[in-house]
């Protein structure tokens, strides 16, 4: 059994406090107890020894990393900082948390896997990136796991919010400017709202501040439910802008970038329902209520 989280006063260092995912949790996680938050210039993560002195003058009672390397075609000319970043870092992480007794919370992502299986993937699937990117992600998985350390993995697929850089932002911005747009209709995903992910963090950990004797230690797949394509995903952020741009239907060869993507990201969540009790939105209704948030 791993035990859970302790009752009482928690201090949680947070990582990417500025990222999509990273500025939710600041807020969803603080009636949980003391947020230490960094930034990416405040904790470098290709620095390893920056990470093991913040990680000791905090002292936290758990980890939450959500700083990532996460230009998904850049990594490919830049495979050295990508897998520092992703791969070594999430590492080092779990090695301090292991002398701590903390619980580090990771977020990794659906691009592990190939795209090859028809259905959507669970967590007993073996990954195979297919992208340099994907690759240090699951570098980091691993070497949290072999770390020994109490921890979960979360994955989560086709992230996006109001802030930052992200498709949903991409298409506003596109919308606005154009008459049509050609986006591929040939990968399929769940588009999830990182509030949803912080509100699904902060929702995981109180429920194991309730069951201390609970065991948690593991990957968990964390998206919204449902399915659509980059295209589909696109015509509806322009139906419920009210946007008259049209958007019409490519194949993923038409649009080559330098990193390969899977045609299917879609992930199974049933585990985190069966362990947690966590089922997020659909995506469409996810996406709705992002767009209020304007």
């Amino acid at each position: 059994m791993t035990p859970g989280l302790n009752p009482g006063l928690t201090r949680i260092l947070l990582t990417g406090k500025n990222g999509q995912v990273g500025w939710e949790l600041v807020r969803t996680l603080a009636p949980l107890g003391e947020i230490v938050a960094y930034d990416r210039a405040g904790l470098d993560l290709a620095d390893a020894a920056a990470i093991r002195s913040v990680v000791r003058a905090v002292k936290p009672d758990i980890i939450v990393n959500a700083a990532a390397y996460t230009a998904v075609d850049k990594a490919e000319s830049e495979p050295a900082l990508a897998h520092a970043v992703n791969g070594a870092a999430p590492g080092v992480l779990a090695g301090e948390a292991v002398k701590l007794g903390a619980l580090l919370v990771h977020y990794s992502t659906d691009y592990v896997f190939d795209g090859a299986k028809p259905e959507p993937y669970t967590e007993a699937d073996a990954p195979n990136p297919l992208n340099v990117y994907g690759a240090s992600k699951l570098a980091g998985e691993r070497a949290i796991a072999a770390s020994g350390a109490r921890h979960l993995v979360l994955r989560t697929s086709w992230v996006y919010g109001l802030r930052g850089r992200n498709f949903l932002l991409t298409m506003l911005k596109l919308g606005a400017e154009r008459d049509e747009l050609t986006v591929v209709d040939d990968q399929i995903g769940a588009p999830t709202w990182c509030r949803a992910i912080a509100e699904a963090t902060a929702q995981i950990l109180l429920g194991l501040r309730e069951r201390p004797d609970f065991a948690a230690s593991g990957v968990y797949h964390l998206s919204a439910a449902g399915r659509v394509s980059w295209c589909g995903f696109a015509a509806a952020i322009m139906r419920l802008t009210r946007s008259a741009c049209r958007v019409k239907p490519i194949p993923s060869r038409d649009y080559p970038l330098p990193a390969r993507r899977p045609a299917n990201s879609l992930l199974d969540n049933d585990k985190l329902h069966g362990q947690f009790g966590v089922a997020l939105d659909g995506w469409d209704d996810m996406l709705a209520a992002c767009l209020q948030q304007r």
